[in-house]
């Protein structure tokens, strides 16, 4: 994800397990950001075209206008990824979840340049989202690109793939849906693995039962050449529901 590392809080409450952690710690830190005026103006004038505010279960197929495979790019930062996956896959929807304005008005104003329909944007915590508005085996795509590492061991617990999170998103993939997660974290790149792997319902692409090689079809974003640059490998892991 872009910009700064935003993801989002766990599921909860859960009992207190080695390696889990309770509703009330958060995995994201809501950061005010460099607004520009252009993409304050989106979030009030293309909010209506493009955004979402989900009251109760959402009927995906009534707001996207269509059956169609539909993707959730899971704090998609400054929706670089998004916009180009939307762009060059007309015939699928694309939801984008992600807490930081100023990256959601830049991708309003993007979209809206190209003129777009197949995305919809929701501003709130993934966690709530899944809790409460997305039905279960809805999604054919998730993709979670470069969350936050929290690097220091006291932060461990605010990340955001761990059992409980990707037990949740499991429930609202459809059978052969496809999870791709990547990082430039090594530390992060294991235990994303490990948590995935654990969960029965997965099964990992990787033919070794690890990482896969970088999907040709993910766009490089401006995060990825940055780490390129500082010579940071990059670890993908692609698992799909059984």
């Amino acid at each position: 994800m872009e910009g700064p590392r935003s993801t989002h809080r766990q599921l909860g409450p859960q009992p207190a397990v080695a390696g889990e952690h309770p509703r009330a710690v958060r995995s994201f830190v809501t950061r005010a950001g460099r607004i520009t005026t252009a993409q304050e103006r989106a979030l009030l004038s293309l909010w209506p075209s493009y955004g979402i505010e989900p009251a109760g279960m959402l009927d995906l197929d009534a707001l996207f206008g269509r059956s169609a495979p539909r993707s959730v790019e899971i704090g998609f930062g400054n929706g670089e990824n998004l916009l180009a996956l939307a762009a060059l896959h007309p015939e699928r929807d694309y939801l984008g979840i992600e807490v930081h304005r100023p990256g959601v008005g830049r991708l309003l104003l993007a979209l809206a340049a190209l003129d777009l329909k197949n995305v919809r944007v929701i501003c709130r915590d993934t966690v709530e989202v899944l809790e409460q508005h997305l039905p279960p085996a809805c999604l054919d795509e998730v993709l979670v690109l470069f969350p936050d590492p929290w690097p220091k061991k006291r932060h461990h617990k605010r990340r955001l793939i761990q059992g409980p999170f990707v037990s949740a998103l499991t429930a609202h993939l459809r059978r052969g849906a496809t999870l791709h997660l990547a990082t430039d974290w090594g530390p992060y790149a294991e235990q994303m693995l490990a948590v995935l792997t654990a969960e029965p319902r997965l099964r990992n692409l990787a033919p070794q039962g690890g990482f896969v090689p970088r999907p040709p079809g993910r766009p490089q974003t401006r995060f990825e050449r940055r780490a390129e640059r500082l010579g940071h490998r990059v670890w993908d892991l692609a698992f799909t529901r059984i």
